[in-house]
C-alpha cells in the first residue's frame, strides 16, 4: 500500500542557508529549468492575480508549476505583494511554497518563500545580464539601480556571483532615504564610484546596464532618447517602460504569453500596434543561439516571472535541509486515510 509522504515545513532562515553564498548554483539551477520549459518539459499556467478594489496597489498571485526532469515536483507559490509594508517597517513582499509529489499529488512540503522568490528573480537577472551582454560581446562597466528594495540588492548580488564588476553604480530611488540606505549597502562590496542620481533620467543616460526593480504599476519612463546609448535593461518589474521604449527596443521575454498579459510594458505595446512582431524572442532562445541581439540598439529583458523557477530553487533547498538532517515535519499532518474510516 502506497503510503502519503510526510509534510515538512521549511522556515525561511533554513532557505537563507541553503542558498547563500551559492549564487552561482542558484542561476545555473534558473538555467536548467529555463532549458526544461523551453523544451516543453514544464507545465506553467497562467498566474492568478487576486486584487482588491479598496487596496488597488496590492496583490496575491498564485503561481503554479509542474516541473519534470531532475527537478521532478509539482506546485504553488502564493506572494502577496503590498506596498504600503515599506512605510510600516516590513518587507512589501510574503510568500510560502508547497511541493506536491509527482507521484501521489499529496503536498510534502511548505516552504517560506520570499527568499526563493527574490533569488529566482535574481538568478534570472543575472543569468539574462551574462546570456545577452556576453552574445551583444559588450560587457556593462556601469550599472544603474532604479528602485532599491529587497530585490534590487538580490539581483545586485547575483550580479556580483555571476562575475560582473563595475567602475560606476548607480542608484535612483523616489525616497532619498532608501536610496542613501542601498548606497549604503553597495559601499560594503563595491569598490566603484557609486552615485545618487536625483533624476531619472540621469540614472538611465549614465549607465550601461540598468535593472529596473520598483512597485510601478504603469509606465513612467517615456523617452526612448534616454537609451540613445543602447544599454542592456534588465526590466523586472515589467510595467515601468512606455510602449514607445519597447518598440524601439529589441525585446527578449522569459516567456511571450505570460509577459502579454496584465498591462506589462510588452503587453501594453502589444495593444498600441496590435502584434508582437516586437518580440525578439525568449532566454531559451538567447541560451541556443538562436536569437543573437545587437550592440547598436536598447536591448530589454522582461520577464514575467515563471512558477517553474520557483519549484526548481524549491526543490534544492527542500533536498539540502533533508540532507542536513534538519526537516521539520508536522506528526499526523495527513489524518483521513482510510476510505472507509
Amino acid at each position: 500500500m502506497t503510503q502519503p509522504p510526510s509534510f515538512a515545513v521549511i522556515s525561511g532562515a533554513q532557505v537563507h542557508e541553503a542558498i547563500t553564498g551559492r549564487e552561482d548554483q542558484v542561476t545555473r539551477m534558473i538555467e536548467a529549468a529555463y532549458r526544461l520549459h523551453g523544451e516543453g518539459a514544464t507545465v506553467n499556467p497562467d498566474s492568478y492575480f487576486l486584487r482588491f478594489p479598496d487596496r488597488p496597489s496590492s496583490r496575491i498571485i498564485a503561481l503554479p508549476a509542474s516541473v519534470k526532469g531532475d527537478v521532478d515536483v509539482h506546485g504553488i507559490k502564493w506572494i502577496s505583494s503590498f506596498p504600503e509594508n515599506v512605510q510600516a517597517g516590513i518587507p512589501r513582499a510574503s510568500a510560502v511554497l508547497i511541493l506536491n509529489d509527482t507521484g501521489t499529488g499529496y503536498p510534502f512540503a511548505c516552504l517560506e518563500s520570499s527568499i526563493i522568490s527574490a533569488a529566482r528573480t535574481a538568478a534570472s537577472a543575472a543569468l539574462a545580464a551574462a546570456e545577452l551582454s556576453s552574445r551583444r560581446g559588450v560587457r556593462p562597466g556601469r550599472v544603474g539601480f532604479f528602485g532599491v528594495g529587497l530585490i534590487a540588492r538580490y539581483i545586485h548580488t547575483y550580479l556580483a556571483g555571476n562575475g560582473f564588476t563595475f567602475d560606476e553604480l548607480g542608484v535612483h530611488d523616489l525616497s532619498r532615504e532608501h536610496a542613501e540606505g542601498f548606497k549604503g549597502y553597495l559601499e560594503r562590496s563595491e569598490k566603484g564610484t557609486i552615485t545618487i542620481h536625483e533624476s531619472a533620467e540621469d540614472l538611465v543616460r549614465s549607465s550601461d546596464l540598468i535593472v529596473f526593480a520598483t512597485v510601478a504599476g504603469e509606465p513612467h519612463v517615456t523617452d526612448p532618447a534616454w537609451f540613445g546609448h543602447n544599454p542592456l535593461v534588465l526590466h523586472v518589474s515589467l510595467r515601468d517602460l512606455s510602449p514607445e521604449i519597447i518598440l524601439s527596443s529589441y525585446n527578449v521575454v522569459d516567456d511571450v504569453e505570460h509577459c502579454m498579459k496584465a498591462n506589462t510594458s510588452p503587453h501594453l505595446a502589444e495593444q498600441r500596434v496590435g502584434h508582437r512582431d516586437f518580440v525578439a524572442g525568449t532566454l531559451y532562445d538567447v541560451l541556443t543561439g538562436a536569437i543573437t541581439p545587437p550592440a547598436g540598439t536598447p536591448v530589454v529583458f522582461s520577464p514575467f516571472g515563471l512558477g517553474v523557477l520557483d519549484l526548481a530553487v524549491a526543490r534544492y533547498v527542500y533536498d539540502q535541509v533533508t540532507a542536513a538532517g534538519d526537516l521539520q515535519t508536522v506528526p499526523g499532518f495527513f489524518h483521513e486515510l482510510k476510505r472507509y474510516g
